[in-house]
């Protein structure tokens, strides 16, 4: 049963969350120290003031029930998403996964120009935001890519893309291999492309730099994806209790992983922090880093890129080749790893370019699918 669903935030949870950010116990800091070692007290304490005094989390709430929220239950889990349906009868429908520590919220920017030639379903990851905590192991990225399937095939959708970036890179490609036969086609924001030892590729200059910074970060793990991989429920107490934790264990990834030229802004970082914090989904979300390896497989339909300059790694798409059916591969000199909040015009061109020639090469017509 799918039912309607309205985001209503308890009041003494923000009471509460204020209260926790006026007590907050500051660490001391080495005088001139920067980024050397780790988030810079002076920012992580503009944000916090920020959020404490100036961020109103009931104006976002009440934009964000703007949107049509709905939930359901697959294989026993609760999954929340937004269905925003194109004015066009025939559009063909598109399901959008963000990753983490990102949200359903990464679309926001993204929904108006795509809902003009695209019925969108963005739900939340199992595990994070309104989907709510995972009660038992195994939610891997094909089992979420079968729950997605179940999605769409309960919402009507007979024919539908995949598009993603971070973990909803590697949730589309699982899609597209679990329901080939649904899926026209994946487009993605992230691809990562490791060294491949029985490839015998001449690569370019460049696809040599890309793949060298790639080799150094598999050779030196980022301290939160081993932490998140390894301990999901250890750092989950720290983050589930201290809203200043669960801030800065976010705000330094936008702080890394964005363009210094596409900034993401504080208010709409905050409301990613202020879901992971009021739906209490630290240790949840970690959770998918510990299972996301445990489920794999080849993705067959057609696959779109987009790389933009300032992302973790940029695909070498000689490598992505030998593993994918590639059909479209885009590079922009501008945007990072949150492409749809820092340069969503860029990604919804990439998107729609994609998708159309897709259903024009398939004949995909009338009759795509309707919701129930």
């Amino acid at each position: 049963m799918i039912k309607p669903f309205r985001i209503a935030v308890p009041q003494t949870a923000l009471d509460d969350l204020a209260d926790r950010l006026a007590r907050t116990r500051w660490p001391d800091e080495v005088d001139g120290a920067g980024w050397e070692y780790g988030f810079p007290l002076a920012r992580l304490k503009e944000l916090a003031e920020h959020w404490r005094t100036r961020y109103d989390w009931r104006a976002h709430e009440a934009r964000l029930n703007e949107l049509p929220h709905f939930t359901t239950e697959i294989d026993g889990q609760n999954i929340h998403f937004v269905h925003v349906r194109s004015p066009k009868p025939d559009a063909l429908p598109l399901v959008l996964t963000h990753g983490w520590p990102g949200s359903f919220l990464e679309f926001l920017d993204v929904i108006e120009e795509l809902s003009r030639d695209f019925h969108l379903v963005i739900p939340s990851i199992p595990g994070y935001g309104f989907s709510g905590p995972t009660r038992e192991r195994g939610w891997d990225l094909v089992r979420i890519a079968r729950a997605w399937a179940e999605l769409m095939r309960r919402l009507g959708y007979r024919r539908y893309g995949a598009q993603g970036g971070d973990f909803g890179a590697g949730i589309s490609l699982a899609l597209g291999s679990v329901a080939p036969e649904r899926v026209v086609g994946v487009h993605l924001n992230y691809l990562p492309t490791p060294p491949d030892p029985d490839a015998d590729i001449e690569l370019s200059a460049d696809d040599r730099a890309r793949l060298a910074t790639i080799e150094g970060l598999m050779a030196a793990r980022p301290p939160y994806q081993a932490l998140q991989a390894l301990t999901p429920q250890t750092i989950g107490y720290a983050l589930t209790d201290s809203p200043v934790g669960q801030l800065v264990w976010i705000a330094e990834r936008f702080a890394h992983w964005t363009d210094p030229r596409t900034p993401v802004d504080d208010e709409r970082i905050l409301t990613d922090v202020s879901l992971y914090w009021l739906t209490a989904t630290a240790a949840s979300s970690a959770r998918l880093h510990h299972d996301a390896s445990r489920g794999s497989a080849r993705c067959p339909v057609p696959v779109g890129v987009a790389v933009f300059a300032h992302d973790i790694t940029r695909s070498v798409r000689p490598l992505a080749e030998r593993r994918h059916d590639i059909r479209h591969w885009s590079e922009f000199d501008r945007g990072g790893h949150f492409a749809a909040m820092e340069v969503p015009e860029l990604l919804a061109g990439d998107v729609r370019a994609f998708f159309l020639e897709q259903r024009e090469k398939a004949g995909e017509g009338e009759g795509s699918g309707a919701a129930d």
